[in-house]
């Protein structure tokens, strides 16, 4: 047998497929961490990558430009008519996420490289001690090579943060103070104690191929790259944010910057993958805060708690469903085994509504301490090749020290959540290579509202029972994403100020997240609203036909695609079932 490639050059012709597989392999060799974490290559080609890290320089990201401009130049060439459905929508996703890479380049001023959140100083821990695979000795030492460029991407970080900064175009003063405060936690412990070396040090044990001479070699190696190069990196990115202090203001939104309402239209059209404009989003969201807080006012009345406004209500039920001592660390310890107690159970209860699920298994782990006063839970997707489980990340800060809302926390992220979606596309061999492992990045719209709607079916499926307290935590969670419709625009389109948000009913951190991530707060009720409205449409089409674990197959086989895409996914789901 030959493959597809292969017989389409014999025959002198390059098909679809070809063109997908042909193309993604370019993308990703330009960038190596991807190429890490997905394990996209074998052999020596892998092992030269995972010895890199992808630059952060403009240079860079101008070569990933002129990459989607090309592909997006040869895509148009293929004929759509003689396309598989398959073919043809997944033509139509990589047509739609490589205009948004072309489309970006007038926006990248409007991101910063340091900050509390998706920052290098961030990202980079991350991409060491989660994405990264380690399953062997090469590994290994591929991981110590890599590490060696850790502070070099960081001066890339820092000489990008003072181009910007050049250009007047500097974080607000609350998001320097919590990213220089950030950094300081980071470089706190001993060398020995950091995460890229705990976790390093973790990996390695559960690889029994490794001896334990070379295994010690190793974390001396890392300890010392630690020691030596990162941590006066990343002191000299606290000095560079720190220089900037006396320049910036506490002025949140995008609108404070030239050109920054552009901006804003392009990042919300990014994210929620529609052309509502500000104003319509705001409005969605004030609308469903409102109808939410009224169903929770209920709720709360037949608990007894009649006495203020909803918020403060629901602020004191979460005190009261506090773990005790919640920064001791055995409540640190007892909300983890209580996590994973909840995730099992619903990988149990989710087998009467989904007919397919992952092969991949889910664990659940705690951020490391540095990162807990600016982390939000996070999934991070299994490796193709088996190496790496889905991971769910919880943040123990006293915040989220409480059992109220946790169930909901745990399926939004996991099961049957984001470890559905996203590790179901990993494993759907029925798609091209670059929708399974999200080559050009997610869609968020899709992903988060998938995520929104599963704590909802929860819900609606008499998973909490007679559990008023825990049907309040998941209204909760739901009231928070439509709260984020209204402070995202706020912050970005209506001049609000952190406190103004806050005040709504946000946390900080929350707050200082949207701030520096405009528009990615609206993915989620505007993804949620649109598989709702269609499982709606499919149940009136079809009447008694309707099957709600067929919906969920079409959506979830569907993978990471816009919401208008699987509008028409589902349209013609429902033709066909009224065809039979």
């Amino acid at each position: 047998m030959i493959g597809a490639a292969a017989a389409s050059a014999q025959n002198g012709t390059r098909s679809i497929d070809d063109f997908f597989g042909d193309f993604t392999d370019e993308w990703i060799r330009i960038n190596p961490s991807l190429a890490t974490s997905l394990r996209y290559f074998t052999g020596e080609e892998q092992d030269r990558l995972e010895q890199q890290l992808t630059p952060l320089t403009i240079a860079s990201a101008r070569k990933r430009l002129q990459l989607a401009q090309k592909g997006l130049a040869e895509l148009q060439k293929f004929d759509r008519t003689g396309m598989t459905e398959t073919q043809r929508v997944s033509a139509e996703v990589m047509k739609w996420q490589l205009e948004m890479v072309v489309a970006e380049e007038r926006y990248w001023d409007y991101t910063f490289p340091l900050e509390q959140m998706n920052g290098w100083n961030v990202a980079s821990v991350e991409r060491f001690t989660v994405s990264r695979p380690l399953a062997r000795a090469r590994d290994a030492e591929n991981y110590v090579a890599a590490l060696g460029q850790v502070s070099a991407r960081m001066d890339e970080a820092i000489a990008e943060s003072r181009r910007l900064a050049s250009k007047k175009v500097i974080p607000p003063r609350f998001i320097l103070e919590a990213t220089i405060k950030q950094i300081q936690n980071f470089v706190d412990p001993s060398p020995g104690q950091n995460p890229f070396v705990t976790a390093f040090v973790d990996k390695m044990a559960a690889v029994t191929t490794i001896p334990a001479a070379q295994r010690e070699q190793l974390r001396a190696e890392a300890e010392k790259i630690v020691g030596a190069q990162i941590y006066p990196a990343w002191k000299k990115a606290a000095a560079t944010l720190q220089s900037q202090l006396a320049r910036s203001t506490n002025d949140a939104g995008l609108w404070r910057l030239k050109g920054g309402p552009e901006a804003y239209a392009y990042f919300l059209r990014r994210f929620t993958t529609t052309n509502l404009t500000a104003d319509q989003i705001h409005e969605i969201g004030l609308q469903q805060v409102a109808r939410i807080e009224t169903q929770m006012d209920s709720l709360l009345r037949r608990l007894g708690r009649t006495a203020g406004p909803v918020k403060e209500r629901i602020a004191k039920l979460k005190l009261d469903l506090q773990y005790p001592n919640p920064t001791s660390e055995e409540s640190r310890a007892l909300i983890m085994r209580d996590i994973e107690e909840i995730l099992r159970d619903a990988e149990k209860r989710a087998a009467l509504l989904f007919d397919v699920r992952p092969k991949a298994p889910v664990v659940a782990q705690p951020f490391p301490r540095f990162r807990e006063a600016n982390a939000a839970a996070n999934y991070n997707a299994p490796a193709p090749d088996g190496s790496r489980p889905g991971t769910f990340q919880f943040p123990r800060r006293i915040e989220w020290m409480t059992r109220f809302g946790l169930r909901s926390v745990v399926y939004h992220e996991t099961v049957p959540g984001h470890h559905f979606h996203i590790a179901l596309q990993v494993e759907n061999h029925d798609l091209p290579r670059f929708m399974q492992v999200r080559a050009f990045g997610g869609i968020s719209a899709i992903t988060e509202g998938w995520g929104l709607y599963a704590e909802r079916l929860a819900a609606e499926s008499g998973w909490y029972g007679d559990d008023i307290e825990g049907q309040l935590g998941q209204l909760d969670y739901e009231l928070m994403r439509a709260r984020r419709l209204v402070i995202d625009t706020g912050l970005h389109a209506k001049r609000w100020t952190r406190q103004q948000a806050i005040d709504y009913g946000i946390e900080a951190s929350e707050v200082e997240r949207y701030t520096v991530y405009p528009g990615q707060a609206c993915s989620y009720m505007i993804g949620e609203l649109k598989i709702l409205e269609l499982r709606e449409k499919a149940q009136k089409a079809l009447g008694s036909r309707f099957a709600l674990r067929e919906f969920h197959n079409v959506v979830l086989r569907a993978g990471s695609v816009p919401l208008q895409i699987l509008e028409s996914q589902v349209d013609a789901y429902i033709n066909a079932a009224l065809r039979l």
